[in-house]
């Protein structure tokens, strides 16, 4: 595995190489500052095109925040808030937390040992940048936590 993995680095560092010498050669045979003016105007879009939609189908969407409780998600390693490493105030445990996100959209933190604490120094915003994508809902929260395997 490790000589593959080598043999592609070496691959796409070649890659880059050639890359990066056909760039140099042609700015050395295009005059780049020498660029005419264009002398007919770049025609406008048509305005009767459709527009396209940027979300996913409505069968892949995740009901809107205000629908569920709160959403949850597994964070195994030391949590990091303002440059401290956050631990449990009544365990002192500071790894594998279950963040909670409500819909209020406040953060709280669950240890292993189940003590719950709310984290001011985050918020829905950073929830939703660490979090991946919503595989399942659970009825109770207790289903969840099972689920997430504390």
């Amino acid at each position: 595995m490790f000589f593959r993995r080598a043999r592609e680095d070496r691959a796409f560092r070649e890659a880059q190489r050639a890359g990066h010498a056909l760039l140099l050669q042609l700015q050395a045979t295009q005059p780049w500052r020498d660029i005419p003016e264009p002398t007919a105007p770049v025609p406008a879009p048509a305005a009767e095109e459709p527009a396209v939609s940027d979300l996913p189908p409505p069968e892949l969407r995740v009901p809107p925040r205000q629908e569920v409780a709160g959403l949850m998600m597994r964070w195994e390693h030391p949590l990091v808030v303002d440059g401290k490493v956050r631990a449990c105030p009544e365990c002192g445990v500071y790894r594998d937390w279950i963040v909670l996100c409500m819909r209020d959209n406040s953060i709280w933190l669950r240890c292993r040992a189940g003590h719950e604490t709310k984290e001011s120094g985050l918020d829905a915003a950073w929830y939703d940048r660490n979090s991946g994508p919503v595989d399942r809902f659970h009825p109770t929260l207790e289903e969840g936590l099972r689920h997430l395997g504390h």
